[in-house]
């Protein structure tokens, strides 16, 4: 039996942050979860279109401020979920851009590496912490099939390129680092001992607002082609992100997406990736260039683990019960 919006298990108690959830596969994403009992927090770019989302949702939703063309703007974002929550159960690390209109982000990195993946790995080492002791929480990176065509290296050079803006190789090397980076968590969160899995997932082809950029005159024609036989509508390009985020048969590492037509479509199930996404030393050297770019590192530490959540509201400040599991990661957030 195919995998739908069924089957995503109760998730009162549960509090989840999606970046990206004014629009597209975010929304959906955020707006399923929120149906079935979870705290939904939409971390948006426009916090006005943010706001807009979230009256259009039905169920316990908040807004947070997060621009990821801006480390400032991550640490802030961060600061304010800490502030209003004691735990998280779900990260869903979906927001992106492609052929941004754009150059560099804020802090002088190529838009689509800057924003696809170092904000995120700010935004998740800043809060990583709220995860690591909270039985059955995910993160879910959203990665992409482009990933099959991020040739190059991920360096600095790379990553402070100003030449990417209407590259599908910058767009893929970015969608490379989210899996490097979804399988590099993983591994160690395992040798940590956390309560915390890593997923990562790819939505196949959806005629979503990424689709509005300045695509390279040459893709502008396969695109159109490829989304007339291949392209799902939003509701099923959120399958595969849900599914990785709630399914407690997946487990931490998975790659899931769209099971037919190469990929761009179908239920979500397991999915392959390309040799340099399974790179054990390609994760490395990225982990390490990621910190050293956002400033933010993972420290591992003791920590305890916590028990379900009594009651739900906006998810601020709940109680629970506490058991040890030996070591976590929280992050120090530190800049080097």
């Amino acid at each position: 039996m195919s995998w739908t919006t069924a089957h995503v298990p109760d998730q009162n108690g549960r509090t989840a942050l999606v970046t990206g959830a004014s629009a597209g596969i975010g929304f959906e994403t955020a707006r399923v979860l929120a149906a079935h009992g979870a705290h939904v927090v939409l971390a948006c770019r426009d916090v006005e279109r943010g706001r807009a989302a979230a009256a259009r949702i039905d169920g316990s939703t908040e807004v947070v401020p997060l621009d990821l063309a801006s480390l400032a703007s991550v640490r802030r974002a961060a600061d304010l979920v800490r502030e209003r929550h004691r735990r998280l159960d779900l990260l869903i690390a979906n927001a992106g851009v492609m052929f941004p209109a754009y150059r560099r982000t804020e802090d002088g990195f190529e838009a689509h590496l800057g924003v696809n993946h170092l904000g995120h790995f700010a935004l998740t080492g800043l809060l990583l912490d709220l995860m690591t002791s909270v039985p059955g929480s995910r993160v879910v990176t959203v990665a992409s099939l482009a990933h099959r065509v991020g040739f190059g290296r991920l360096d600095e050079a790379a990553a402070r390129s100003s030449t990417g803006r209407r590259s599908i190789t910058a767009y893929g090397r970015s969608k490379l680092a989210n899996l490097l980076f979804a399988r590099e968590l993983q591994h160690r969160l395992a040798v940590a001992g956390a309560a915390t899995a890593s997923v990562a997932a790819h939505p196949g082809l959806s005629p979503t607002a990424l689709w509005h950029g300045e695509a390279p005159a040459l893709a502008r024609p396969l695109a159109a082609a490829g989304m007339r036989w291949l392209a799902q509508p939003v509701e099923a390009a959120a399958l595969p992100s849900l599914r990785a985020a709630v399914d407690p048969a997946v487990h931490g590492g998975a790659y899931l997406g769209p099971s037919e037509r190469f990929g761009g479509r179908g239920a979500p199930e397991l999915a392959r990736s390309s040799r340099a996404a399974r790179s054990g030393p390609g994760r490395a050297r990225l982990w390490a260039l990621s910190e050293e770019l956002t400033g933010v590192r993972y420290v591992c530490a003791p920590a305890v683990a916590e028990g379900p959540v009594p009651g739900h509201g906006q998810g601020h400040g709940q109680g629970h019960g506490q058991a040890p599991v030996g070591a976590v990661c929280p992050v120090t957030g530190a800049r080097a």
